[in-house]
């Protein structure tokens, strides 16, 4: 789902909360903006409260006591993610530890799986033959891993090509890995379930999206205990990748059309927005809370901070003004792609897609304007894999107690 995803460092632990240290942001100084324009896809699929067992998506999260704690008999067991994006493909091998779990190999490429799918409705061959390379390696690192349970996920890009399907084939057919299609509903799921944590504490709905590289989500959920209800949420086919295909590529000069490009987009992702908007506002409290969970976020707040390079420890947990981040939104979408080019945590890869980012958040942020913005670095491969310990765990504990009934005679 993430458009560009930072680099992993390892080993490292999932926890619970972030450091009190970096629960609160004073107002670094903001970074300078960026933009990009589109007229597109449909607008996209509208979301229902997710119901256990409707067939399209798997049943709700696992039961609290589930996650949080290991498998009794399989905490020295890895368990493995795989999340293939529109524009990503990603890794993340963990085990459990405690309530949480320590990070022990991940991997990310960026694959550009979707690139030019808003004009053809198909993956090119260019786009398989790289996402087929980053699942070997993949794929290799699971076998030395002896990875005990993974799940493998393919997202908005293989939900909407033609030939998504013939290309799951190939997939498993040259690197063993079986992708699993995912729905919208069970990709907003998993996202929740990886990031809800570092939601501050509050009473009253919250919001959390995720901007991909082909669709965003946004989930308002209503939290209370270790995994939240969800309220209502919404995917639409607008991501970094989809919305700067249907603006159309490559830098311009003439900042009048820059300008209007970067509006147009946001009226592309608000249109889409509406009927959502229209289902939310009277959820809207005094004390909204919001959290981001992608690569835009993660990367406006390095540029935020004023980081030379991307560090998880300081973005992931950090909570801003709304303020902060859209001037920083705004300010790279006023740039020259030359000039984003040369901002250390933005560079050459992801100059060009973040101006759609930057239009997606900001429309977000006029949706749901809370004052303070989290930041998350974690997502649907955390959700993932606490998924998987949960179904664990609780397979473990079915056959203890199946044992111990025949034992007693029954």
């Amino acid at each position: 789902m993430a458009d560009s995803d930072p680099p992993e460092q390892r080993p490292r632990v999932a926890q619970e909360h972030p450091s009190p240290g970096r629960r609160r942001d004073q107002g670094k100084p903001a970074g300078k903006g960026r933009g990009s324009k589109g007229s597109g896809p449909p607008t996209g699929s509208r979301g229902k409260r997710p119901h256990p067992g409707n067939g399209s998506a798997p049943a709700g999260p696992p039961r609290a006591e589930s996650w949080r704690r290991p498998p009794h008999r399989s905490y020295r067991q890895s368990y493995a993610a795989i999340d293939l994006g529109t524009n990503n493909c990603r890794l993340l091998i963990a085990r459990p530890s405690g309530p949480n779990f320590v990070v022990i190999d991940a991997f990310s490429r960026v694959v550009r799986l979707g690139e030019h799918l808003a004009h053809t409705g198909r993956l090119s061959d260019a786009s398989m033959d790289r996402a087929v390379e980053a699942l070997k390696i993949c794929s290799d690192k699971l076998r030395k891993r002896d990875v005990h349970l993974a799940r493998s996920v393919a997202t908005e890009a293989c939900r909407r090509a033609e030939n998504g399907e013939e290309f799951i084939q190939r997939v498993k057919d040259e690197t063993g890995i079986a992708l699993d299609i995912i729905s919208a509903e069970e990709e907003a799921r998993l996202a929740v379930l990886g990031c809800h944590i570092l939601l501050e504490d509050g009473v009253g709905p919250a919001m959390i999206f995720d901007i991909g590289g082909g669709s965003t989500e946004l989930v308002l959920i209503e939290p209370g205990g270790p995994v939240p209800r969800i309220i209502d949420w919404q995917s639409v086919p607008w991501g970094v990748v989809s919305l700067t295909d249907t603006a159309g590529r490559g830098q311009i000069d003439d900042d009048v059309k820059r300008a209007a490009r970067y509006r147009k987009m946001r009226g592309l992702v608000r249109d889409s927005f509406a009927e959502f908007e229209e289902r939310v506002r009277p959820h809207q409290c005094a004390d909204m809370r919001l959290l981001g969970t992608s690569g835009t976020v993660t990367t406006l707040a390095s540029v935020h901070l004023e980081l030379p390079q991307y560090d998880r420890k300081a973005v992931d947990g950090l909570i801003m003004p709304s303020s902060a981040m859209r001037d920083v939104a705004s300010g790279l979408a006023a740039m020259k792609r030359s000039e984003r080019e040369l901002l250390p945590c933005i560079g050459h890869d992801r100059a060009e897609l973040v101006v759609a980012g930057c239009a997606i958040l900001e429309t977000i942020l006029d949706l749901w304007p809370a004052s303070r913005l989290g930041v998350a670095d974690r997502g649907i491969r955390e959700g993932i894999l606490r998924s998987l310990m949960a179904a664990d765990h609780e397979g473990d504990v079915a056959r203890a107690e199946l044992l111990a009934a025949r034992q007693r005679g029954f």
